[in-house]
């Protein structure tokens, strides 16, 4: 690594650090300055004015510098620091829909994730299977995840879950013991094993799979982080299904985060008598989960027809746009160019929201500037 690379590495974990996150402010600063003047802006304590709440968000560790001591204490587990500058591995697409979340509490992108193990993030996660479940699980809700999952994986896909007691925990093991892969998203540090009765459990997701989490090493696990964390299974997922749920529970939480990325949402039902099925039972009397009784459910919700699945292609990352971006893109002809004017007309809405999404394509490479229009990049 060249030692401009490593200066640029230090001031992700620096800023990986710095504010709690997801923090919009701070992710919006990264991307206008870039890594490192933003780093140097913020630990001189001179953001500028027009990003709202960074100053304040960042106060508190501003003058705290743990970059290089995060880099070795992950290396030192296997670990890493995945950016956006890391093309190969970020999963760009699949996170794209949380800028839409940005408003919503704990919602929006991260602003990089620590990875423990070998294997690719954006590759495991391109056919990745969401399973959440109650961590007070019943022996039913741990059959039919070990049913689900076993069945999955003979297909090819992966399996995301929180690492978490009960039907999270199954998940992975029956992931591992199927021979897939899995990935624990976690609500601490890169080297935290919490629940840490699941230190072997981790151990081989390490190996066969992999360990996600946005937060640095030594952060120790919190209710309002495992509430952060569910947006990224969700958000991670191609379609996310739940075993077990009471009425009020994490992975009710993570099934809302599925519905507001617009991923497919199954449920199993369960039995009448059992408190925990009352929230998977509601999901599908109200519609709002499919309901799922075998592999071949599961993975009909994830791909249907195929789509996208593990021997379907490659999912383009224009499928991950969503809203006005979606329809002003879809706007634009194959080839050629298109003035604001005509893209109003194409996409059915005002050229303030038009010029909007076109910032934002033009941002992340899906357009270019053609003259007095715009044109799809096809570099």
């Amino acid at each position: 690594m060249s030692g401009s690379d490593e200066v640029t590495r230090r001031a992700w974990a620096y800023l990986s650090r710095v504010a709690e996150p997801p923090h919009t402010a701070l992710r919006e600063f990264v991307e206008a300055e870039g890594p490192v003047d933003a780093a140097a802006a913020i630990r001189s304590r001179n953001v500028p004015a027009g990003y709202a709440g960074l100053s304040s968000a960042t106060q508190a560790r501003a003058r705290v510098d743990r970059g290089a001591e995060d880099l070795e204490a992950a290396a030192a587990i296997g670990a890493r620091l995945v950016t956006p500058d890391d093309d190969d591995e970020w999963p760009g697409w699949q996170l794209w829909g949380l800028r839409a979340a940005d408003t919503v509490e704990r919602g929006g992108p991260p602003l990089a994730l620590w990875v423990r193990g070998t294997r690719c993030l954006a590759d495991e996660v391109r056919a990745g299977i969401g399973v959440v479940g109650a961590r007070g699980s019943t022996s039913y809700g741990e059959h039919v995840t070990g049913q689900l999952v076993g069945g999955v994986v003979e297909h090819g896909w992966s399996v995301i879950s929180g690492g978490a007691f009960g039907i999270d925990g199954t998940a992975h093991r029956a992931a591992l013991g199927s021979g897939g892969s899995t990935i624990a998203v976690m609500a601490c540090g890169i080297d935290v094993d919490y629940p840490a009765s699941h230190t072997a459990l981790f151990t081989a997701i390490a190996r066969d799979g992999l360990i996600v989490t946005e937060y640095p090493p030594g952060t120790t696990a919190a209710r309002h982080r495992f509430l952060t964390r569910n947006r990224l299974v969700a958000a991670l997922a191609t379609a996310v299904v739940v075993v077990e749920a009471g009425r009020r529970s994490g992975a009710a939480n993570t099934a809302a985060w599925a519905r507001k990325l617009g991923r497919p949402l199954g449920a199993v039902p369960g039995p009448v008598t059992s408190a925990m099925s009352v929230g998977c039972n509601r999901m599908i009397a109200d519609e709002q989960a499919a309901l799922i009784t075998d592999a071949a459910s599961l993975i009909s919700l994830a791909a249907p027809d195929g789509a996208g699945g593990p021997n379907g292609g490659p999912v383009r990352k224009v499928d991950a746009l969503s809203g006005d971006r979606s329809r002003v893109y879809e706007a634009i002809p194959g080839s050629g160019a298109l003035a604001v004017e005509e893209l109003v007309l194409r996409a059915g809405i005002d050229s303030g929201r038009v010029l909007a999404a076109l910032a934002m394509l033009e941002v992340d490479g899906f357009i270019v500037a053609a003259g007095e229009g715009w044109s799809l990049n096809r570099g």
